[in-house]
């Protein structure tokens, strides 16, 4: 059974076997945007201090 690659994926693949150097700036931009290290104490704070929705947002009554 052959596994679908769409074409996206297949030009990607491609374009990083034949620019290398485009993986250490993956990286970078990675670790720019999502790789940030983890505060456990500011998460809870931040759980603790929601507030609940209402189900309805303009209903006044409740």
């Amino acid at each position: 059974m052959a596994i679908y690659e769409s074409e996206h994926t297949k030009f990607m693949r491609e374009w990083m076997e034949k620019h290398p150097e485009q993986i250490e700036e993956q990286k970078k931009g990675r670790a720019l945007w999502w790789d940030k290290p983890q505060d456990l104490d500011s998460q809870a704070r931040a759980q603790a201090s929601k507030v609940p929705v209402k189900p309805y947002y303009y209903d006044i009554n409740h």
